[in-house]
């Protein structure tokens, strides 16, 4: 059989593979968010972009997509692997755990957006049912965006996820209830029925894929195929969600049971990894149909009219939303974060109002009109993210680096530690192994957060901001430790401590020898390359599992240290060792 060449299907497919294999990389060099770039991809193929040119330039057939419908299923399927990722990160314990902020916060903010953006289309004028059928529409918010950006763990993300599980086990009882308010009148018993049927077809999955999926995934893992592994993978998810769509709920319900339960086998690293890019490339097509719905010409003669539209949603949904989390006791910085990244429209939003211009609530205009509004928050949604984090740091900073760091107990000069990452806990780690205080800082606010969890003695601050070092005392300090991963940063930080503390102890992290040599210029007492150290740490287990004595050993490598050492420092064109080096090796050999 031929391949038809000349099918819609096939020039769909082609422009799809060319925006992820080609454009998408290209965005990236020119650090552009891949999900713009994709609603950008849509826009430009799409029937209201290069499309409408097709019937005068025939060969741009090849490179636009006509049939819109025709991907929408690809799209869906995008929307459900993604929730069925992330039912691979959860756990049946976790979601328990988080049963509160799901059904109290999620439903309180689902409540408050609605009420708001409800009110507010009743003063413009709309009637009860119509201004109530647009603001349950605008008030959800997008897990396929929001998810992927957030995560789930976190004090942002665990909120924003669990108001966006609420937001998706309600889209069902949204609909029946849009139905029922419909001037023709609906089946208010339709809501209960179908409830009770979705209970019962989530109950059944949950007992049978207990069971079935750890002997189905086994039987599987023993053909050592990946291809029968990934199949089998797909069927679960798709299963799942017709299982669930068929009992009258949402297919992304069932796509996120079919996560959790598999999440709780033994196979659910390899069914991650197996179904990763599907899930991506399914999402990018989501996109770009997100970005073939809108319409330049229309945007440029509404422009205004929708400009003040999105504004005004996002406002409202960031405010009743950052609100709700101040009052339920979370940070100005989490709730300022999270309110921004929930504040655009969802594409549960044009479901919504398809459903309620449907039935009758809304006009087709203005069901239309809002539509276009929902894709352009979709489109912004990962600048508002960027635009959260941004000011969420500012506020952290602002509330952490005006105060004082804590005191050095019992009067002691502590030990500085900048740069909190794997190297700098690992420093603080032997610190406390030998009761030596210290204070570590770190300029991102997540990582000390994170740190003082887990008991760590961390504060915020960045410093090379004015006025940092002052503020540390580090005139007191008995050494400064600097492991920060900026070679370029670690550098000029060196040679400004040098010149301004010059007895000061500076113990500097460095890539490699070469690195460590300018360290030793900058004035480091000590420059420590990585690859040197974790060279000379092989070395020692190679000797001592032959069966060497590891005292010689440990005295061998400590003289390979040591030439290395005298090594990298004539790099550095230095003759002799650092004074302050030179004076405390003096110190030691008078103590003993």
């Amino acid at each position: 059989m031929a391949l038809p060449i000349e099918s819609t299907g096939f020039s769909d497919a082609l422009v799809i593979l060319g925006a992820a294999g080609i454009v998408i990389p290209a965005f990236a060099r020119l650090r552009i968010n891949p999900v713009i770039g994709f609603i950008l991809v849509g826009i430009a193929v799409g029937p209201a972009g290069l499309g409408r040119f097709v019937p005068n330039m025939p060969w741009l057939f090849y490179a636009t997509i006509t049939d819109t419908h025709a991907i929408a299923p690809f799209a869906e399927l995008g929307i459900v692997l993604l929730l069925f990722s992330i039912g691979l990160e959860l756990s049946f314990g976790r979601l328990w755990a988080m049963r509160r902020h799901v059904f109290g916060l999620g439903g309180a903010e689902l409540a408050g957006c609605t009420l708001l953006l409800a009110a507010g289309f009743l003063s413009f004028g709309e009637s009860p049912a119509t201004a109530f059928g647009l603001g349950i529409a605008l008030a959800l918010s997008s897990t396929a965006l929001v998810l992927p950006i957030a995560g789930t763990s976190g004090p942002v993300g665990e909120r924003a996820f669990a108001m966006l599980l609420f937001e998706d086990l309600a889209l069902v009882p949204i609909i029946f209830t849009l139905g029922a308010l419909a001037p023709h009148g609906g089946d208010a018993s339709g809501l209960l029925r179908t409830l009770a049927i979705g209970a019962a077809t989530i109950g059944a999955m949950l007992i049978v894929g207990r069971f079935a999926l750890p002997r189905l995934f086994a039987q599987a893992a023993r053909t050592k195929s990946p291809e029968l592994f990934l199949a089998v993978s797909l069927l679960v998810v798709i299963l799942a969600s017709v299982a669930t769509g068929a009992a009258g709920l949402s297919p992304i319900v069932g796509a996120l049971i079919a996560g959790i339960l598999i999440a709780e086998t033994d196979y659910h690293s390899e069914v991650e990894l197996m179904t990763a890019p599907f899930r991506g490339l399914a999402l990018g097509v989501f996109l770009i149909t997100v970005g073939m719905s809108l319409d330049l010409a229309v945007i440029a003669a509404r422009w205004l009219d929708l400009l003040l539209a999105v504004l005004g949603v996002i406002i409202v949904k960031a405010l009743v939303t950052g609100l709700l989390l101040r009052v339920g006791g979370a940070k100005r910085s989490v709730s300022l974060e999270t309110g921004l990244l929930m504040s655009a429209p969802a594409e549960t939003t044009l479901i919504v109002l398809g459903t309620a211009a449907g039935a009758g609530l809304i006009a087709r205009d203005t069901a239309a009109f809002w539509q276009i509004v929902t894709a352009l928050g979709l489109t912004v949604t990962p600048l508002l993210a960027e635009a959260g984090n941004f000011l969420a740091k500012g506020i952290e900073r602002r509330s952490q680096s005006d105060a004082l760091p804590p005191p050095s107990p019992e009067g002691k000069a502590r030990v500085l530690v900048i740069g909190f990452g794997r190297v700098g806990r690992l420093v603080a780690q032997m610190l406390d192994a030998h009761e030596r205080p210290y204070l570590a800082i770190d300029a991102d606010a997540d990582t000390i957060r994170a740190a003082r969890e887990r008991g760590y003695n961390a504060t915020f601050g960045d410093i090379v901001r004015p006025g940092m070092i002052e503020l540390l005392q580090v005139e007191k300090a008995s050494a400064i430790v600097l492991t920060m991963d900026d070679p370029v940063q670690v550098v000029r930080l060196t040679r400004s401590l040098r010149d301004k503390f010059p007895d000061l102890t500076i113990i500097a992290r460095a890539r490699d020898p070469n690195h460590a040599a300018q360290l030793y210029r900058a004035g480091a007492t000590d420059a420590v390359p990585e690859t040197v150290e974790s060279s000379l740490q092989l070395s020692e287990a190679v000797l001592v599992d032959l069966g060497l004595a590891m005292g010689p050993v440990i005295a061998s490598i400590h003289d390979k240290r040591a030439q290395l050492r005298a090594k990298i420092m004539e790099m550095a064109e230095m003759s002799r060792e650092p004074p302050l080096r030179r004076r405390q090796l003096g110190d030691v050999e008078e103590e003993a």
